[in-house]
């Protein structure tokens, strides 16, 4: 297969597309690669294991939103997700320790908006413009039905 029709694999069948990558590169037939799109394939690896990192971190910080200005409304739902994307963001960074650089509270203030607008959206209430977290308390605080 030369490259050509490699490239035009990848337009038409991704899956193909990669598993014939796989395949090419398992029997060391580099001269057919599709580079230009398998660097780029790449690079979107790393995008998606970072965004995968910041939804469970803007997910955390929706419940927390909730848990903080709804007490009354204070669910075991909400603790288990709180729970579960910490738990998430600890698998990714066994995998992936290098995602750690996204655990910031500049990285925080990023997603924060959008954390902030889903929050808005379930409850109607106004939350703070900033953030009112940061990086270690989104990633620690308990949250306990009995507080």
């Amino acid at each position: 297969m030369e490259e050509v029709k490699t490239k035009q694999l990848y337009e038409r069948d991704y899956s193909q597309w990669a598993e014939t990558m796989a395949d090419l590169l398992a029997s060391g037939n580099f001269a057919e690669l599709d580079i230009e799109n398998l660097v780029e394939e790449v690079r979107d690896l790393s995008k998606r294991e970072r965004d995968r990192l910041l939804s469970s971190l803007r997910l955390i910080v929706h419940h927390l939103l909730k848990w903080d200005y709804q007490p009354q409304r204070r669910s075991r739902s909400w603790q288990v997700t709180i729970q579960r994307e910490r738990n998430n963001i600890s698998f990714y960074l066994k995998d992936s320790p290098s995602l750690r650089r996204y655990l910031t509270d500049g990285w925080l203030g990023e997603i924060y908006g959008n954390a902030k607008l889903e929050a808005f959206k379930e409850t109607g209430l106004d939350f703070p413009a900033a953030c009112p977290y940061d990086i270690g308390e989104v990633l620690n605080r308990v949250v306990s039905l009995t507080d």
